[in-house]
């Protein structure tokens, strides 16, 4: 057995990422443990006896037992991508079935937008910092990465794509604002470049009125769809259930097209099975789930909050989200959020050290909380906790 496997690796193979999602997702429902890492929804609030209905219906008929047990289309199954065109027209984004591809969750939407995008050293914009899944998603393709405001600059920029999250960012929980995202529109016309839309926690809003997806102003800025340069990726595990990997790309029907053949290099198509029961659940999953889960997470998005502002030192700021799954805290510049993580472990206390979302030069005294996961009375416990930590302790970078 060769000995030297990672001189064998290729160098796609050699760049590919994510070892510290893995290791943050083993945290996650740890006895005795206050995780704040992973960025998962609550499991206690799947509509799972909605799941299980589907499941007993599609195997109580033959023929559609046949089909969720098949081989089916690469682009998806035509009843889920009608669905979803539905759901998209009513966030202002006109478009057929020929308009969306399904993924396995959105984290596959990104790997294909970078694969069909990206060339070797390609230039890609994104904010500091940004979706480690993302750049893990990238990072076969090696990208040459620019900070998003170089769309600002009146010169020439060489990048091929810009990768944002308009809505309740990950990490940081920000969104753009209407003016912005107008002026990312504008830029990215301008500098002629595609923008990636990463739309995964845009349904999980607590405060304020929702506003448009870019796709969406696009879409009107140019007529419609087939004239749009946003590439739109959603997902169905924020609202639903993430275990079923449901997920989709909107884009103009050349784009989906080339995607299914990518797809079809990769695994085919999603299960039909899971595809199948997900079109059920969202057919007959009331609206009122969605106002459940934004009920629940924004008590605790404030209960995170309030326990932040009682119990941090004064120089340590945090974002204040309107919607998502996460708040990012600025420690003071002599601390290292990777080695108080070690410290707020012996004290049962988990979260994400800031420098795993940076493509370049990491900020070192950054991190990220998750608040979703966890019941409001816990939040507030890890939150003394690791306050105290912070406060009673400076790491040296």
């Amino acid at each position: 057995m060769p000995s030297d496997w990672d001189a064998r690796f290729s160098p796609y193979g050699q760049r590919a990422g994510g070892a510290e999602t893995r290791a943050f997702l083993r945290l996650v429902g740890q006895p005795g443990l206050i995780s704040f890492a992973g960025g998962v929804p609550d499991s206690n609030l799947f509509p799972s006896q909605l799941i299980a209905d589907a499941h007993a219906r599609i195997f109580a008929d033959p023929a559609q037992m046949k089909t969720a047990l098949q081989y089916s289309m690469s682009e998806g199954w035509p009843p889920l991508r009608e669905w979803i065109a539905q759901y998209m027209r009513g966030k202002g984004v006109p478009c057929g079935i020929e308009n969306i591809l399904i993924t396995s969750g959105s984290q596959q939407g990104l790997y294909l937008c970078g694969r069909l995008l990206l060339g070797e050293s390609d230039g890609l914009l994104t904010e500091r910092p940004t979706y480690l899944g993302a750049l893990h998603a990238f990072a076969g393709n090696n990208p040459h990465y620019g900070p998003l405001s170089a769309l600002d600059r009146d010169e020439r920029i060489t990048a091929k794509a810009a990768y944002v999250m308009p809505d309740f960012a990950n990490p940081t929980g920000e969104s753009y604002s209407p003016a912005q995202r107008e002026r990312l529109l504008a830029a990215a016309a301008k500098h002629d470049i595609v923008l990636i839309e990463d739309a995964a926690y845009t349904d999980l809003r607590y405060e304020g009125a929702p506003l448009s997806s870019l796709l969406a102003l696009d879409a009107g800025r140019n007529g419609g769809i087939e004239q749009c340069r946003v590439l739109y990726c959603g997902t169905f595990s924020k609202t639903i259930i993430p275990g079923l990997r449901g997920g989709w790309v909107v884009a103009a029907s050349p784009v989906i097209q080339k995607m299914g053949l990518l797809r079809q290099a990769i695994d085919f198509h999603n299960s039909p099975l899971s595809q199948m029961v997900l079109t059920d659940v969202a057919t007959r999953l009331p609206q009122s789930h969605i106002a459940m889960l934004c009920e629940t997470y924004g008590a605790r998005c404030t209960a995170m909050l309030r326990a932040l502002s009682e119990h941090m030192p004064k120089d340590v700021t945090w974002t204040k989200p309107q919607g998502g799954m996460f708040i990012w805290l600025t420690l003071p510049e002599t601390m290292d959020s990777g080695a108080l993580m070690n410290e707020a472990l012996a004290l049962g206390i988990a979260f994400v050290p800031g420098a795993a979302f940076y493509p370049g030069e990491p900020k070192r005294n950054t991190l990220r909380l998750n608040f979703t996961a966890c019941e409001t009375d816990t939040i507030r416990e890890g939150i003394a906790r690791l306050a105290g930590l912070i406060a009673g302790r400076t790491v040296s970078l």
